[in-house]
Formats: C-alpha cells, structure tokens, sequence
C-alpha cells in the first residue's frame, strides 16, 4: 500500500509541476491545525515528513502567517505547544491591518492562481473545500500518523486543459500583429490587387517565416574513405636511353620479311588435285611431272650433293 501511495503522491507532484509551474524547493503554507495534528502523532521532524511525502530532493521549507498565530494564541493552553512550534517557522506576508482569521488570511495569500505556488496543509475541511475551487493549489492533509495530497480536483483538472489549449492557439492579439507584420515587409513590392488577393493564412505563414513545401536534399554517392585507399605510388622515370630521340633514316632498323611456311598436309592435297585433273583430262604425260619430276629433282639433288 505504500509504494502504491507513494507513486500516487508522485504522480500529484508531476501534474501541478507540469501544468502550474512547480518547482523545488517547494513551499508549504501551514495553519494552526495542521501544526497541532503534527505534535500529537509526533509526525517530527515535520520537514523530514513532507520531504518523504513530496519526493523531493531535499526539505521544503515550512511557512505560516501573523494571524494563524494570533488564532493559536487565542486558543489558549490547549494550543500553547502548537503556538510555540508555529512560532519557529518562517512568516510569509499576508497584507492584513487588522488580524482576521486563519482561513480567510490563507485564502487571500493564495489569491486567484495561487502565484507563490504553496502546498497548503491543513486539516480544517471547509478550508480545503474553498482550495479545490482555486486553481493551481494543492492541498496537504493528515489521518492519524500518515501524511497524504490530495488529488487534483475536476476543476483543477479543466483549467489546466483549457490552459493548454490556450497556449496551443494563437491569441487574437498575436494574430493581429502577425498581420501587420506581414503585410508591411512582405507587401511592400506588390502591386494593389495582389494585396487584396493574397489571403490571410499565407500572409501568417510568411510572417512565420514557414515555408509552403519542405525541401529535402537528396543524398548523393559520397566518396570512398581516404584512409583506407592505398596511396598512390610515383611513377617511375624514363631511362636517358629512352629519352634519346628517333634515330636517323640511314639507322632505322630494317623490317624483316618472315616466309611462310606451309605444311606438308596442304602440299599433298594440292598435288592430290592437280593428278586427278590432269587425268581427268587424259593428260598423263602432265600427271607424271605432278608426281614424279619433283621426287626426281629432289633425288638428283641428293646424288650431287653426295658426291
């Protein structure tokens, strides 16, 4: 139950700190009840108590003012130690010539929007019926030896959204000014019926320096990553032989002429065909010399080389 209660308190701290401006250190506003409520269930020290309360991060400092104590001294010896205690913390300002009571001096120091933003502790019913009425103002209450916050009232809540949805929209102010900003620097250099035919909104949205189409750049093909390219290695140097120049006409070198060699499969198919046209024809004499007057030459050739 604890830790339920305690993420409750901390989600009651958030709202008012989101929605109304709470920041640390808080503030807490007390009256004679509350101090009295405190010593009897010996809730001590109280800034340790409201710290455990508030999740803060450090004690919040205790306030009261002149007329809860002037209300306590009234009250006699049954309230001697809660006058006594009162008494230690610190006073806040509250405009009052005349002391009036604890109640309506708490309700006119908290005012319409409660400007200190106090945590008010209390344990008078009727006061805390009056604070859920007011915006902005939570309410700290005692039962027996715990300490709670109470949650935020349907009010409360309706004046925070109606709040936000007011900072959301421009104010009719704000709309005007837009106008006359607009249509003096943007409209300077158009022509009469282009004033009048220029709407609003582009005029609130030129002055809003808003561009009507969102341009994107496109991504293009990045380089590759100088670091791991291999480095580029100098080029070697010609030799002075290379750098001498063309040689005369007399010394140019002579272009050889390679023979082709043929293969003795194509001289046969040659000499295949010639004998049988020749025969073909009648010519034997001519078939003869085809094939037998090179085998001669060839073997006379031999005998003379011989000898």
């Amino acid at each position: 139950m604890r830790v339920k209660r305690r993420s409750k308190h901390r989600k009651v701290v958030k709202f008012y700190a989101s929605c109304f401006g709470f920041r640390e250190p808080y503030r807490v506003l007390v009256d004679g009840t509350f101090v009295h409520h405190l010593l009897v269930h010996r809730l001590l020290p109280a800034d340790d108590a409201l710290q455990a309360l508030l999740s803060a991060s450090r004690p919040p400092p205790l306030f009261t003012t002149k007329c809860v104590l002037a209300e306590l001294r009234r009250l006699g010896k049954s309230h001697s130690d809660a006058f006594d205690a009162a008494g230690l913390l610190a006073t806040a300002k509250c405009e009052h010539d005349k002391v009036v009571s604890a109640v309506d001096c708490i309700l006119s120091l908290i005012g319409e929007r409660n400007p200190e933003h106090f945590f008010v502790a209390t344990q008078d019913s009727d006061l805390r019926a009056k604070l859920r009425e007011v915006p902005g103002v939570p309410v700290i209450y005692g039962l027996k030896s715990s300490l709670f916050l109470e949650q935020p009232s349907v009010q409360q809540r309706k004046f925070a959204q109606l709040d936000e949805e007011k900072r959301l929209h421009m104010g009719k102010s704000e709309y005007l000014k837009l106008l006359k900003v607009a249509s003096e620097g943007n409209t300077e250099n158009a022509s009469d019926d282009e004033k009048n035919k220029r709407p609003i909104s582009s005029l609130v949205q030129n002055a809003l320096g808003v561009a009507e189409k969102s341009k994107f750049k496109k991504k293009r093909p990045k380089g590759p990553n100088p670091l791991s390219c291999k480095k580029k290695k100098p080029k070697p140097q010609p030799s002075p032989a290379q750098n001498q120049g063309p040689k005369a006409d007399g010394e140019a070198k002579r272009k050889r002429v390679r023979k082709r060699k043929r293969s003795y499969k194509d001289s046969k198919q040659t000499e295949t065909l010639l004998m049988q046209h020749c025969l073909s024809n009648g010519s034997y004499g001519a078939a003869y010399n085809v094939v037998w007057l090179p085998f001669a030459q060839e073997s006379t050739k031999d005998v003379f080389s011989s000898q």
